[in-house]
C-alpha cells in the first residue's frame, strides 16, 4: 500500500477538506535567504517525514490527528518577488481562514509570515497577538535592499495597527537597530532570550501577556538547538531544546487561543533527515496542542447540552 501523500499521511477518512479541522498550506518561497539556502524544499521535507511520525501521542493518549483531522492544500504558486509573494499568501491565508479552520502555513523562508499574519487579519480581524520561536528578532526595517527579507518580518508584521504585540522566544542573535525597537517600543515587542527560556524566567511574564490573546504563532526552527534541528539555513548555537520548545507551546495554548499558525526556515540537506522528521513533529505537537483542547471544549459543551 501506497502512504498518501498528505501531512501525516493519513486516509481520505481523516484528510478529506469536508472531515479536517486543520489545513495545511505549502508556501515554498526562499527569495532573500542570507547565509545557506535550501528553505524552498521545506514543505515537501517536512510532509514527506511526517509520513513518518506516528500518530499516537503519549500525552493525549490517543492518536490525536483521527480526532481533528487534516487536509494538505496545493501549494500556491509565488513569484520571486517578496512584495508580491506576501500578497499571494496573504490571499490564499485570508481565503483558508474564512472556512473556520485552523491554517498551518509551512514554509519556505520566513517572509512567508508576512503573508500568513496579514491574510489571518483579513480573514478574522485583529487584535493578534504574535509569537515568534526564533534564533533572530528579524525586526530591522530593511535588510540587504528590501523590507520583505526574511530578517524584517516582524517588524511588517508589527506595521498592522491590529498587531498588538510580538513576544520573541528563544532569540540569541540581533543588531543595534533591533534592540533599540525593543527599547523604545516595549508594550510592542518583547523579547526573551535563549538564557531566559533556559532558567524559566520567561514565563510569569509571558502568560500575562498572552493571557486571554488570540495569537499568530510562528515557529522558526533555528529558534531550536542545531542538535535538534541542524538543517536551517541560519543556525546558532545554544537554542531551545526540544523539552523547552514544547513547554513553551503547552504554556501559549493553556492560556490563549491560537487562530493561526505557521512553521518556516526547514532548509532539508543530505544525511540530515532526522531535520526534517523532528519539524514535522514538531508541527504534528504544535497543532495537537491547538485542537485537542478545542476537541474538549466541544465535548464539553456538547456533554452539558445533553444533559
Amino acid at each position: 500500500m501506497t502512504t498518501p501523500n498528505n501531512f501525516l499521511g493519513l486516509e481520505e477518512e481523516y484528510s478529506a477538506a469536508a472531515r479536517a479541522s486543520v489545513l495545511v498550506l505549502p508556501l515554498p518561497f526562499e527569495a532573500t535567504v542570507s547565509y545557506g539556502g535550501g528553505a524552498a524544499a521545506g514543505p515537501a521535507a517536512t510532509i514527506a517525514a511526517s509520513q513518518q511520525v506516528e500518530l499516537y501521542d503519549r500525552e493525549h493518549d490517543c492518536e490525536p490527528a483521527l480526532a481533528y483531522g487534516v487536509h494538505t492544500l496545493p501549494a500556491p504558486k509565488l513569484p520571486d518577488e517578496p512584495a508580491v509573494a506576501v500578497e499571494t499568501i496573504r490571499a490564499a491565508v485570508a481565503s483558508a481562514a474564512r472556512t473556520g479552520k485552523l491554517v498551518v502555513g509551512l514554509g519556505g523562508e520566513h517572509t512567508v509570515s508576512v503573508g500568513v499574519g496579514r491574510g489571518l487579519l483579513d480573514a478574522l480581524g485583529g487584535p493578534l497577538t504574535v509569537v515568534q520561536l526564533d534564533a533572530h528578532s528579524d525586526l530591522r526595517d530593511e535588510y540587504e535592499g528590501t523590507p520583505y527579507s526574511h530578517a524584517c518580518i516582524a517588524r511588517r508584521l508589527l506595521d498592522a495597527p491590529e498587531i498588538e504585540q510580538v513576544l520573541q522566544l528563544g532569540i540569541r542573535s540581533v543588531c543595534p537597530e533591533e534592540v533599540a525597537f525593543v527599547r523604545a517600543h516595549p508594550d510592542r515587542a518583547r523579547v526573551w532570550y535563549a538564557e531566559a527560556v533556559h532558567d524559566g524566567s520567561w514565563r510569569d511574564e509571558f502568560i500575562a501577556r498572552v493571557r486571554g490573546k488570540r495569537v499568530f504563532l510562528t515557529i522558526d526552527v533555528d529558534g531550536l538547538d542545531p542538535s535538534v534541528v541542524p538543517a536551517t539555513g541560519t543556525p546558532e548555537p545554544d537554542g531551545l531544546t526540544w523539552s523547552e520548545a514544547l513547554d513553551i507551546l503547552r504554556t501559549l495554548t493553556a492560556h490563549a487561543t491560537v487562530v493561526g499558525m505557521d512553521c518556516v526556515e526547514l532548509a532539508p540537506a543530505p544525511g540530515l533527515h532526522m531535520a526534517d522528521f523532528a519539524v514535522a513533529k514538531l508541527v504534528y505537537k504544535a497543532i495537537s496542542y491547538v485542537m485537542m483542547g478545542k476537541t474538549q471544549e466541544q465535548n464539553t459543551a456538547n456533554t452539558d447540552w445533553a444533559d
